[in-house]
């Protein structure tokens, strides 16, 4: 069992099959993996894709599998594992979280107040919130 974690958020995976510094899953559990399907055009997410070079094929797809992290390093993106590789995590690139940074939007997150009761910042769009953080480090 392999956990993914990735911007769309996390799963748990039997079907994923590690090979050194390769991640390897069946086309049809990317989607719910790292968000991204298998097309003829390439690897897409909503309407971008990403065309598969001919020359790189072997090293992206091999016996209905897709190697994500040859995808991760393929479009500049950072990715990590646990030292077990039990756990794996694919983020953004730089120009992703740019363009986030850019729009002044948050994400969307939930958390609980003092009682237990779970607020959801989606469900305040449209009104004016303010956002105090604080860390320790």
């Amino acid at each position: 069992m392999i956990t993914i974690i990735a911007e769309h958020g996390e799963g748990e995976f039997t079907e994923a099959t590690v090979d050194g510094d390769d991640l390897w899953l069946p086309a049809a559990a990317l989607p719910a993996a790292i968000g991204w399907t298998l097309k003829p055009e390439g690897l897409c997410r909503g309407t971008t894709c990403v065309p598969i070079p001919r020359d790189r094929a072997a090293a992206f797809l091999r016996d209905g599998q897709v190697n994500v992290t040859s995808f991760w390093r393929y479009t500049e993106r950072p990715w990590a594992r646990s030292a077990t590789d039990d756990i794996w995590v694919f983020g953004a690139n730089a120009r992703e979280r740019g363009d986030t940074l850019l729009s002044l939007e948050a994400p969307d997150f939930t958390l609980p107040d003092l009682a237990g009761q779970e607020h959801t910042l989606s469900d305040l769009r449209g009104s004016k919130v303010f956002l105090v953080t604080w860390a320790s480090w």
